[in-house]
């Protein structure tokens, strides 16, 4: 028993260390968060998806060919305790591996949050709780292989250097009781995201020649990547003008503002307990949606996430869960990090996530 409240709190510590995933599992959100039977809890979970798991066919129906064939790995490790009665604080440390025709992208995902739930069930009105929480995605790097088009070059390969986002998250929570078995929840939440990053890089061609490219604001320095056999060539470029188009700041370090709203419900009989959840997501970010209907290239602002799960409980303490996410747009809501003005194009497209996970109540 000391080990495990042991081991918890080290996951929770960590996670509010390293500053606190969030928005797909608030599609089961509820005012009763905590076990019924036991203080606290702790969860090893693990995510896949790939084009043999895409069992509902969702991304072949879109006209993306890349993330048709794109996969996704994570590994988490969360945990939650109670606070008095009617408090919950849990936190979350997750590897998260995203590979495409581009590249290789490897995250870290992080959340901490706290819960009090304020009043009890009354007749029709429910009991209700107020969730605030933090949390985000940071990598060292990512390098993406894949070419993009700006206005006047094209990029043959980029590399950010610590990239990374920050959610602040408040959430308002109802459910009902229906039954002993039976449990209903609704859900209203508002936050706020933060992009970040230290600096970009790139690869471009011109004039036969390959050009290695730094970016600062709007102004760019190139330098001849490798000896070039073209006859004329120039060893160094720098241009602040701006004729590029590119403004990295807007366009990468975006913020902006987000609200969604979902309902869930939850059936338990016995050892089985079942439990599914829908949530729309509506975000308005600060200047580079604007930059992409300025070059007449795709945007997307809102997203809906269906969310079901089926566990055991194996043994009184101990629970085996097996769920899938069906998300309308890629990592959208809950991977803010990778939307840019380069990757923008690739969140048209569905994904299904599968997941196993073990608890532990104690």
């Amino acid at each position: 028993m000391y080990f495990f409240r042991l081991a918890l709190a080290a996951a929770l510590a960590c996670a509010w260390l390293e500053g606190a995933v969030a928005a797909p599992l608030d599609v089961f959100l509820t005012a009763y968060p905590e076990p019924l039977a036991a203080s606290a809890q702790i969860e090893l979970s693990a995510d896949r998806m790939n084009t043999q798991l895409d069992v509902f066919d969702l991304r072949s129906r879109r006209n993306n060919p890349d993330n048709a064939e794109s996969s996704y790995i994570a590994n988490r490790l969360s945990g939650g305790m109670k606070v008095g009665d009617a408090g919950w604080v849990s936190g979350s440390l997750a590897q998260r591996v995203n590979a495409d025709s581009g590249g290789t992208y490897r995250f870290v995902s992080w959340s901490a949050a706290g819960q009090y739930r304020f009043n009890s069930q009354d007749a029709w009105l429910p009991a209700t709780a107020l969730r605030l929480s933090a949390w985000g995605n940071f990598a060292d790097q990512t390098e993406s292989a894949k070419a993009v088009l700006v206005p006047g070059a094209k990029l043959d390969s980029i590399k950010i250097t610590s990239p990374a986002d920050q959610q602040l998250q408040a959430d308002l929570i109802g459910s009902w009781t229906l039954s002993s078995q039976t449990e209903v929840s609704a859900m209203l939440s508002a936050g706020r995201s933060q992009l970040s990053y230290s600096a970009l890089a790139a690869t471009t061609t011109l004039d036969s020649c390959q050009y290695k490219i730094r970016f600062t604001g709007n102004a760019i320095y190139g330098a001849l990547a490798a000896p070039c056999a073209s006859d004329i060539y120039i060893k160094e470029i720098y241009d602040n003008s701006g004729r590029l188009g590119i403004d990295v700041a807007k366009e990468l370090a975006w913020h902006g503002n987000y609200v969604q709203a979902g309902v869930s419900a939850r059936w338990q009989r016995g050892p089985w307990a079942v439990r599914g959840g829908y949530v729309f997501y509506t975000v308005e970010r600060d200047s580079i949606d604007a930059i992409l209907m300025a070059r007449k290239q795709a945007s997307f602002t809102q997203s809906h996430t269906l969310g079901l799960e089926t566990s055991y409980r194996i043994v009184p303490a101990m629970q085996l869960a097996a769920s899938v996410l069906l998300n309308s747009n890629l990592f959208f809501n809950d991977m803010p990090v990778n939307y840019n003005t380069g990757t923008a194009a690739r969140f048209d497209s569905a994904t299904s996530i599968f997941g196993l996970s073990l608890r532990y109540d104690f």
